[in-house]
């Protein structure tokens, strides 16, 4: 059973600039897979070569996605192969739209046990892509995950919880977001690069997938209300914390 890696080719945040009305305008922005990306990628190889299967990636974006650049960024990660949605149209696709599309993309790739998502995207990082791809496809979405291990039948997840963590048995296919410090990725060699070139990756477009609804428009934008400060002092911790319950902070 294949394992997937759902990542993103989005433009990186260093180079966007905040608008006076507070739009982020990303037009001067490079392209790049999403900075959270490789942690999920690398994670996915590990768990890949210890249930000795396949790594897919996957992706939906626009044309730009599938350029030979992108293609051999994502390919030298450890993918044994790639299945991605390139089409312009997608720049007007909500998360939603997105997500039932990654889902598709998954039923496309085959027989497929584990999909795992960084936690969020760089760009957008509404970080509701694991779920969404969760719910169109009937599985289960855990979040927050910082460790997976192999099974016999399936694999022992430990997930982030407040106040500390869990471990849970999954015997099912799952979808899965790591944690942003789940693992230290590779830094792909010279040799990596030059041999994701050659591996294979289908491209589809907008008419191989049944459009999904739930588009959204945005209408507007403002700046958060800036907050005055109130220059309080505190004498103890107790007092502190009393004073942020009060405020609504904790």
């Amino acid at each position: 059973m294949s394992i997937v890696v759902a990542y993103k080719y989005a433009p990186n945040p260093q180079d966007a600039k905040v608008l006076a009305d507070g739009e982020i305008d990303w037009t001067r922005a490079k392209a790049a897979v999403s900075e959270s990306d490789p942690v999920a990628m690398e994670m996915g190889r590990r768990v890949a070569a210890a249930a000795d299967t396949e790594l897919v990636g996957i992706s939906v974006g626009t044309s730009q996605v599938a350029s030979p650049m992108a293609r051999k960024n994502a390919m030298s990660r450890g993918f044994d192969r790639g299945l991605i949605l390139a089409d312009d149209a997608v720049s007007a696709w909500s998360a939603t739209q997105v997500g039932a599309a990654l889902a598709q993309l998954v039923g496309k790739v085959g027989d497929v046990s584990l999909v795992l998502t960084a936690d969020s995207s760089v760009d957008e990082a509404a970080g509701v892509t694991p779920a969404l791809i969760a719910g169109y496809l009937g599985w289960p979405a855990i979040l927050d995950v910082a460790d997976i291990e192999v099974e016999d039948g399936g694999f022992l997840l430990t997930q982030r919880i407040k106040g500390g963590t869990r471990t849970l048995r999954v015997t099912g296919p799952a979808v899965v977001a790591t944690t942003s410090d789940a693992t230290t990725p590779a830094v792909p060699s010279m040799k990596d690069i030059l041999a994701a070139g050659k591996k294979p990756v289908d491209v589809l477009t907008g008419a191989d997938v049944e459009a999904a609804g739930a588009p959204l428009k945005v209408v507007g934008r403002k700046r958060p209300v800036k907050v005055e400060r109130q220059g309080k002092m505190f004498g103890t911790a107790a007092e502190l914390v009393a004073a942020l319950r009060e405020d609504g902070v904790l």
